[in-house]
This record gives structure tokens, C-alpha cells and sequence, in this order.
């Protein structure tokens, strides 16, 4: 089995109890030691279960636990395990407010032993030892020398699949998740690799969000020993010539959708640059333009947002605001979250120097009073990202997890929810968890899709012909794909339904029979292509010949893909 950093390694013997929840941990050769849930003692299908996880570790010593609670719960039983010391901690919730992340990686920093894998992400498999802790289909895998670390879950799916078509397949898989803080980064996850004998290659699947990728990236070229100098050498090769992260398939339109999908997909909320404006004053000895920009000198950039590397907040600065110089004057300064305040006195003076603030130590003073206004908000808002022009405009959002996973910020998320247009038909949908973004432009294929990295991959593959993006999210049920269905056929350009699906913790069944259901209460009249992969994926494709429902059904991704495409050139009624 892979050491998984250290100490301690990936349990190939005896992996976890897990906390307060029931999960599908008992298969492939998994050992389960015992099971956790507070204020209850006793027995479970045989297995100890005892009331709290320290008890757990001196009773059962296990090598991992694995959590399985609502977002609402992850925050505190995370915290548990690490005040346990467990050595490896999988938690799989997705959309846990990011102040609690902040907080669990402020603590995670000072301590020596456990290493986290979450969240929002399908966790780790080791096919070759026989051990999962997390909810893969299972039907895909197969034991081989491939290492995958992917921030996708279901284009890890994808990915497995193919490796084990080709005969291949895998030795360890990690999903780092496509969260703002994960527990483990594409860059340690292939460092778990380094000194792995049972893997001969690696392959890396990234998603729009972070410099994840590019971290990944240098730590590739500092290790050509493991991966070898001709693949060293490509990378500078493909840097050269400005290459390096780009997909010469994606147009121009089409990447900038990509990237609005990426950010929509998190459901940030945006205040208005008014109400921006009136917090910040509110907030401290600030001045703020209140007639925008004077045409009068340069224009700063100062924002408070995450750095995703450094796992904590920080000031963002830069002495343009031109979208052309910022990649190359841009710094980044981390702060800890712990602290409960900004960035040091040391760090200020600096950040005035970046931005070119010369003069009095007044620029200081007025730059220590503005961070100070930022952060504020940032703490008491649980903000993602805050960025003003100093001082004539703002942007401000917030991650919406707080209130509906934390019961926190419920006033501002229930007012932005109201007013925000930038949300889109967002706020009809909170509570289903769908994320549907209409697509410019004149395409005819209408996406429901589960799955953010698999939804853009959908999007990409249909090579402009995408009418919308559509994620059923994590909690999909067949309502949920009867109310996709909905949404999509809304559109009057969709002359043809793409369902695209590769089940991990959702089921191949049960996304048939939300198809079915559609089927039954929308009259459809558009044909509708269906490709079902994953777990139950054959009870799914039984469904499909069962309903003699005129469907378009598919095991291949690309044939899929191209006969929606067809379908779509195809004249009405023809």
C-alpha cells in the first residue's frame, strides 16, 4: 500500500469507525473496526459503537476515520478526530461553510499527526490493497500500477474507467475535491506518490478554481527523478510557447463560459457596488469615493480573499488595476485565521510598498485602516473574496454555505438571495441544489449532467453546441431530475436533452427514474440521449430497456456526445 505521507500509512487492514452516519465502507475488502456516534453505546451490525472517538482510538486504535454527517456536523467532527489524532481523517461532506474550513486548517497547521482528505470530494481507493473509504463505484476499478489524483470526483470516475477499458488499471486514487480548502492539494497528493513502487504513472485531473495546477506543476519539475527528464522537458517546452494549462478544443467563448461556470458553481453571492461601498464605510475610518473614479492617478488593487496554497486569508495587492499587468504585479500576503485579526504591521508597510503608496506615513495609516475595514468584514460576513479599487469601487462576495449549512449570515443571505441578479435562476433552486447557467449563443443541447467537472467536460465535448450547464449537485433524487428536465426544456433553443451521468454516490436507478418521471409529467417532445455509468449503472441501463421509451442510449462518452450533437442539427418534426 502507498505511504500516505507520514507518519502512518493508507490502512490496508483496518481503516476506521466512522462518525455518526452509515456509509459504504464494507465492501472490496475494507476492515471497519468500530463506529462512532455521540451520547450512543453499543453495537452495530456486529461492530462496536462507542460515543466519542477518542474512546474509539484507545479502544480500537484504527488507522483512519472516516466521517459521514451533513456539512452542519462535518466542522466539529473533523475537529474531534484531529483532538483524537487520528492519523488519516476522510470527510466527505460537501459545501461546509468556509470559516470552519479556515478554522480547522489554522488547527491542522500546529499539529503533527493527522492528515485530512475532504471535502466535497469522493475521498481515497487503493485497489491494489483492497481498501475504500469513500462512496466510488466500485464496477470501474480494478487493480493495476495507474495512480489518479483528480480534484473532479466525476471526472476521476471517467478516468478510472478508462485506465481499467484499457487494461491498465489502478493502484491509489485520491480526490482532493474541488473546494476552496481542501485537506489535501493536487501537489501533496503526488508526493504521496514519490516513493510508491506500485505505480508507474500518474494521471492528474484538474478543474477550473486555484493555482492547484500550477503548484502541481513546479513540484512535477523539481522531481524529474520520478517522472522523468523528457516529461521535464516537455513542460518547459510547452511554457515556451505559452501552452502549458491550455485546451486547444475550448474557444475563446466557450473558455470564459467555463470559467462563469467555475464560479457560479461554488454559489457565491455578490453584493451591489453601492451596498459594497456602504459596508465598507460602515466598517471603519475608510474613505471611500463616493463619485467613482477622478481619472486622477493610478488605481490600486486591494482585496482580501484565500490563498488556496497557503490554506488561510490574505491580502491581495497591486499597484494596477489593469487586467493586462496583474498576473505579473500581483502578491499575495497570508495572514492566519486563528488570529482573529489582518495581517501584521510588517506586512502593511510592505503591501504599501508593492503598491507604490509613498509619502507621509499617513499612506500607511489610511492603507491599515482600509485592511482593517476588509477584514473586518471578512471575519463577521464569513466573506471569500473582497476586493476594492482603492478606494473608488468594490466587489464583494460571500460564500452562501454559512447560512444554509451553518445557520449563520441568515439576514445578508436572505436578502442577497432576493435582490442579487447575478445569481440567475439560482434562488428558485437553493433548496433542490441544482446549478444551471444559461450559455450564450445559438446551441441546441440541453445538459443535465451530475457533477461540476463532468457538467464543464459535458459543455467542452459538445463543442459549442451547449445551450446551458446544468449540475444536479450532491443531494440529487429523481425529483431532481424530473425538475433539470424542467429547467432545461424552459429554453426554447433546446431541441434535444444530453443526460450525462457517471455515479459515484448518486445511483444509475435512480437517475432513470427521475428520466422516466420526466418522461411522464412534461410531455416530452424533444429526444432526449442518455449515457448511465457508475454504480447501478446496469440496473439503470435495465430501466432504460424496460420503459420502451423512445431514448438514445449510450455507454460511450463521445458517442454520446455526438449523437446529441446530431440530434440537435436535425429540423423540427423531422
Amino acid at each position: 500500500m502507498s505511504t500516505f505521507g507520514s507518519p502512518g500509512t493508507l490502512p490496508t487492514t483496518k481503516p476506521s469507525p466512522p462518525q455518526r452516519g452509515s456509509f459504504p465502507l464494507d465492501h472490496d475488502g475494507t476492515k471497519i473496526v468500530g463506529g462512532v456516534t455521540p451520547g450512543r453505546e453499543g453495537f452495530h451490525l456486529g461492530l462496536p459503537v462507542l460515543p466519542a472517538l477518542r474512546q474509539a482510538m484507545e479502544q480500537l486504535k484504527p488507522d483512519a476515520t472516516a466521517i459521514y454527517v451533513a456539512a452542519r456536523h462535518a466542522a466539529a467532527a473533523i475537529e474531534e478526530a484531529i483532538e483524537g489524532e487520528v492519523p488519516l481523517i476522510v470527510a466527505v461532506a460537501e459545501h461546509i461553510p468556509l470559516n470552519d474550513m479556515l478554522r480547522i486548517q489554522s488547527i491542522l497547521k500546529i499539529q503533527s499527526r493527522p492528515r485530512l482528505v475532504d471535502p466535497n470530494s469522493p475521498s481515497i481507493i487503493s485497489a491494489t490493497g483492497r481498501c475504500r473509504i469513500g462512496f466510488q463505484p466500485l464496477s470501474c476499478f480494478s487493480p493495476g500500477r495507474i495512480g489518479i489524483v483528480a480534484k473532479s470526483g466525476t471526472l476521476s470516475y471517467e478516468t478510472v474507467a478508462s485506465t481499467t477499458r484499457a487494461g491498465l488499471g489502478q493502484s491509489l486514487c485520491i480526490g482532493v475535491g474541488g473546494d476552496i480548502l481542501p485537506g489535501i492539494d493536487l501537489r501533496e497528493s503526488l508526493a504521496v506518490f514519490e516513493q510508491d513502487g506500485d505505480t508507474d504513472a500518474i494521471a492528474l485531473v484538474g478543474e477550473i478554481g486555484g493555482t492547484g495546477e500550477i503548484d502541481a506543476e513546479s513540484w512535477i519539475r523539481d522531481h524529474p527523478e520520478k517522472f522523468g527528464e523528457a516529461f521535464k522537458a516537455r513542460l518547459d517546452a510547452l511554457a515556451t510557447r505559452g501552452q502549458f494549462h491550455l485546451d486547444s478544443r475550448i474557444r475563446e467563448r466557450t473558455r470564459a463560459e467555463l470559467h462563469r461556470m467555475g464560479r457560479r458553481e461554488r454559489r457565491h453571492m455578490f453584493l451591489a457596488e453601492g451596498e459594497c461601498m456602504d459596508l465598507l464605510r460602515a466598517s471603519g475610518e475608510t474613505s471611500c469615493g463616493a463619485g467613482g473614479y477622478s481619472g486622477h492617478g493610478e488605481r490600486c488593487l486591494l482585496a482580501i480573499g484565500i490563498d488556496r496554497s497557503a490554506r488561510s486569508p490574505c491580502v491581495i495587492a497591486a499597484p494596477t488595476t489593469n487586467q493586462e499587468c496583474l498576473v505579473r504585479t500581483v502578491k499575495r500576503y497570508s495572514f492566519d485565521f486563528g488570529r482573529g485579526r489582518g495581517p501584521s504591521e510588517l506586512d502593511i508597510r510592505h503591501i504599501a510598498e508593492h503598491m507604490q503608496l509613498r509619502g507621509t506615513g499617513m499612506a500607511a495609516d489610511s492603507l491599515r485602516h482600509t485592511v482593517d475595514s476588509l477584514t473586518a468584514i471578512f471575519y463577521e460576513n464569513e466573506a471569500f473574496l473582497l476586493t476594492t479599487h482603492i478606494v473608488v469601487g468594490a466587489r464583494f462576495g460571500f460564500h452562501d454555505a454559512a447560512f444554509p449549512s451553518g445557520g449563520r449570515q441568515g439576514a445578508l443571505h436572505t436578502a442577497l438571495a432576493a435582490t442579487s441578479s447575478e445569481h440567475g435562476p439560482y434562488p428558485e433552486v437553493q433548496r433542490s441544489g441544482i446549478v444551471y447557467i444559461r450559455l450564450a449563443g445559438d446551441g441546441a443541447v440541453g445538459t443535465v449532467v451530475n457533477g461540476a467537472g463532468l457538467a464543464m467536460n459535458t459543455v467542452d465535448a459538445l463543442q459549442g453546441n451547449a445551450a446551458s450547464f446544468l449540475d444536479t449537485g450532491g443531494k440529487a433524487t429523481s425529483d431532481t431530475v424530473k425538475a433539470s428536465f424542467e429547467m432545461v426544456l424552459r429554453d426554447p433553443r433546446v431541441r434535444v436533452v444530453f443526460v450525462n451521468t457517471f455515479g459515484g454516490l448518486k445511483l444509475g436507478d435512480m437517475i432513470v427514474r427521475g428520466i422516466i418521471l420526466a418522461f411522464q409529467t412534461l410531455s416530452l417532445k424533444v429526444p432526449v440521449v442518455v449515457r448511465i455509468r457508475g454504480t447501478k449503472e446496469k440496473e439503470g441501463q435495465q430501466l432504460i430497456a424496460e420503459s420502451r421509451l423512445p431514448l438514445y442510449a449510450f455507454n460511450d462518452f463521445d458517442e454520446a456526445a455526438a449523437k446529441a450533437v446530431e440530434l440537435s442539427m436535425r429540423k423540427p418534426g423531422s
